[in-house]
């Protein structure tokens, strides 16, 4: 899968690491509709963490499509709760429960 990081660039995930992406997506909407900005914070921090940590850089010069769109790490709630009512599955588009 390759998830793109809003400001920063692509990263190729390999499958096996997509329940840990999902379960932080998860968590990610939770704080959301919950509206607890600090909850959403770290959250949006540890997913983002998670695909740079496991995630191998795609070349600058890739052009193919992205799976998944993560807001930067300076989105605010508001910018990600925009994307989420037109998008409407979660940030990782297909993992969401």
């Amino acid at each position: 899968m390759i998830v793109r990081i809003g400001g920063e660039g692509q990263f190729e995930v390999a499958d096996e690491h997509l329940n840990r992406l999902n379960q932080l997506d998860d968590e990610l909407l939770a704080a959301l509709d919950s509206n607890d900005e600090s909850a959403w914070r770290v959250t949006l921090d540890n997913l983002l963490g998670a695909v740079r940590e496991v995630g191998v850089p795609v070349a600058a010069d890739y052009l193919g499509p992205s799976d998944a769109i993560l807001p930067s790490e300076g989105a605010t709630i508001e910018e990600v709760h925009q994307v989420l009512r037109t998008e409407g599955d979660g940030l990782i588009p297909g993992l969401a429960d």
